[in-house]
């Protein structure tokens, strides 16, 4: 008894260690990723001066709304440029979600000529780096389509991406065939099977889905800056640029911008956050 103590006492000792370990890593790790975001925040409720070099507070001194009033009567086009990225975030979680969702499902239950060759030229399609894709998008909504300065232009290019489609067919994939034969047995069409079966059981990936699209449209900055010449049709992470000059930075009001651009982000997240983690477990599962 008196060993079993003693080696049990050394076991429950080391695990200890590690726990402390580990929780002294993760709060490192937290204060890593969050401390640019606390950075952020506490900028925002600086003063709306120009600063070139200045030096920052980590702690707020006197605290102000004005860099937010600054940000908003900035340019007459601040409301707009939030209204833009909206717009185009929107659409495109809806376009994705919809047509990734339902060539995802053609993908892994139809059986159609041509299925196996297309899935493949999708995939050598996601190997291709965007920035490659740019140059040839460019020359043809501007050049040729003549739709530069337009919401298709900032939309077309991702209102239904490979991963997507992607991401469905591998989940739609584990959805058991069975169920979806019986569904064919009582009269169901492919419509109806998706619309009433499948979408139903696909929240949490639909949801993953949802919410790295929006993600990824309102924080893009590299296509929206390359497509829209007038300020009005900008992004919000476009507009930001505009606080930037070559000798002189509105930094507290840019960090206004970017707080408030962060909202709706932060909204969505917390609003699917259940849904969300389910995907992720799900795909942790079955990968």
């Amino acid at each position: 008894m008196g060993l079993y103590k003693k080696y049990y006492g050394k076991y429950l000792y080391k695990g200890i260690i590690r726990n402390i370990l580990l929780t002294l890593a993760l709060l490192l790790l937290s204060v890593v990723v969050l401390f640019p975001i606390y950075y952020m925040i506490v900028s925002a409720f600086g003063p709306a001066v120009e600063s070139g070099g200045g030096s920052y507070s980590l702690i707020p001194r006197n605290p102000t709304l004005d860099s937010f009033k600054f940000f908003f009567q900035f340019s007459e086009y601040s409301v707009r440029w939030l209204l833009n990225s909206l717009i185009v975030a929107g659409v495109c979680t809806v376009t994705n979600v919809i047509f990734a969702g339902l060539a995802g499902y053609a993908f892994a239950k139809i059986r159609f000529r041509g299925s196996s060759f297309l899935f493949y030229l999708m995939l050598i399609g996601m190997m291709i780096p965007s920035q490659i894709t740019q140059v040839p998008l460019y020359m043809m909504l501007v050049n040729k389509l003549h739709t530069g300065d337009t919401y298709f232009a900032l939309i077309a290019p991702s209102a239904v991406t490979c991963y997507n489609i992607f991401l469905a067919k591998q989940f739609f994939t584990s959805i058991p065939t069975p169920i979806i034969e019986s569904a064919k047995i009582e009269g169901c069409n492919q419509a109806q099977i998706f619309i009433k079966i499948v979408s139903p059981m696909s929240k949490s990936i639909l949801a993953v889905m949802a919410i790295m699209t929006f993600m990824t449209n309102w924080n893009t900055f590299f296509w929206p800056f390359l497509i829209s010449n007038r300020e009005e049709m900008q992004t919000i992470q476009v507009g930001l640029k505009n606080f930037s000059y070559a000798n002189t930075t509105y930094f507290a009001p840019m960090m206004a911008g970017a707080t408030v651009a962060s909202i709706p982000v932060i909204i969505l997240f917390f609003s699917m956050q259940k849904y969300f983690l389910e995907g992720v477990a799900v795909g942790a599962v079955k990968g």
